[in-house]
């Protein structure tokens, strides 16, 4: 039986020491929080997008940052054995649009309190409203683990104290000082699954307009990188909803001034298709504004941004517009095209990027290569991956891991 010290209760941190104690290794959690999970609380709109319903390499293709290095994880823990580890627990879940899996109750605090009574269950202690400070190493092997309240000697410590993003939860960066301290690298860190702050203020007459069902090509030096399709939503300061966070996890990285977003907003008609529609529609309302007709097409909100596009007035009767006027429509609703100023900020971003460098880790145990007995999972490490419940997933599996590879 080794003695382990589990640093941060969050998904990764209570899926390592469930992991870690069901080996018969005594395990102690610290956690700077009042109680667990405090970030998986506000997860998925207070829902918590547990899982993704797909298999091992379906997953790794939804992977960011190092798919490689997550292989041997994520078909240690899949996103299968995820749900019967909830659902064994006591948990149901249930599969939504675009294969996200949440818990049947629609509350977070369920997939806590289920990970919670499977630690208690396998013997593992929790200390609470008690912060690591510091991590000791003698001779590249693990020593002590300090914290605000007493120094204590453990054969192993997982780091689980996830990234800055929503800093209010606790999630401060302090793995990130463990790590550096005893010798690791850190990835500079960015914001992950966040909004975009757009170049103009067009968006600003959009505020508050979703549109679902629309495509958004991401294009980097003018070469298409990703295309997505689902919901964007114009904000205060842009775009935000599904797909524009995970793009935003896709360019975080990237020279922002060379980025460039083009909607798609009306994916399921090819160009000839939409010509179409649109004859048929102005021939069935000749004598009408164009302004009018098009509101057959598109949101009310949107067809003002279209028509300043096109370069047409909007009072402008359907009868007199011309074949060069219809495709300069035509190429604004299949073209929408927006620039890239900047990221929101670390405090409305859902993940942190980067972090300490998984080349300095061993995939097939999270332990480090630098200090023996010291292990890292989850969001302090670089990786990350699109929204729909993969970063999560990367938690549980990185977890997992970490504690059932601590054995005697």
């Amino acid at each position: 039986m080794k003695n382990v010290a589990v640093i941060g209760a969050g998904a990764s941190g209570l899926m390592a020491a469930y992991a870690a104690a069901k080996n018969g290794n005594k395990v102690t959690v610290f956690e700077k929080n009042e109680k667990c999970g405090k970030k998986i609380y506000i997860t998925g709109k207070g829902r918590c997008n547990v899982t993704h319903d797909c298999d091992e390499q379906e997953f790794l293709q939804n992977v960011v940052s190092n798919p490689k290095f997550l292989t041997g994880a994520i078909y240690a823990l899949s996103p299968a054995a995820t749900v019967r580890f909830f659902e064994d627990g006591g948990l149901k879940l249930k599969v939504e649009r675009g294969a996200r899996i949440f818990p049947v109750s629609d509350k977070a605090s369920d997939i806590t309190k289920c990970l919670e009574n499977y630690c208690i269950n396998a013997g593992v202690a929790f200390k609470f409203n008690e912060q690591t400070v510091k991590i000791e190493v003698l001779q590249s092997t693990l020593s002590h683990i300090i914290t605000d309240k007493g120094r204590y000697k453990f054969d192993c410590a997982i780091v689980c104290t996830g990234g800055i993003s929503y800093p209010l939860t606790g999630s401060t960066g302090d793995g990130y000082g463990f790590a550096e301290a005893v010798g690791h690298k850190i990835i500079p860190l960015k914001q992950g699954l966040c909004g975009l702050n757009l170049k103009g203020s067009f968006y600003k007459s959009l505020q508050g307009l979703s549109l679902k069902n629309v495509a958004l090509d991401v294009l980097f030096q003018n070469k298409s990188i990703k295309r997505f399709f689902g919901e964007m939503l114009f904000t205060h300061y842009g775009v935000s909803g599904p797909m524009v966070l995970s793009a935003s996890s896709l360019i975080n990285r990237l020279d922002l001034s060379e980025v460039r977003l083009v909607a798609d907003l009306k994916p399921a008609l090819t160009p000839e298709q939409l010509d179409r529609r649109i004859l048929r529609d102005f021939g069935q309302f000749k004598n009408k504004a164009i302004s009018n007709v098009l509101k057959e097409l598109l949101p009310a909100a949107l067809i003002p941004e279209i028509l300043k596009r096109s370069v047409l007035d909007g009072d402008k009767r359907v009868n007199s517009v011309t074949k060069a006027e219809r495709q300069a429509l035509l190429t604004s609703i299949k073209n929408f095209d927006m620039l890239v100023s900047s990221l929101r900020g670390f405090d409305e971003a859902i993940i942190t990027c980067g972090g300490v460098d998984v080349k300095e880790i061993d995939p097939k145990t999270m332990e480090s290569k630098l200090v023996k007995g010291l292990f890292f999972c989850g969001e302090v490490l670089d990786l990350d991956a699109f929204t729909g419940g993969f970063n999560l997933q990367i938690a549980f599996s990185t977890g997992f891991v970490a504690g059932n590879s601590i054995k005697e």
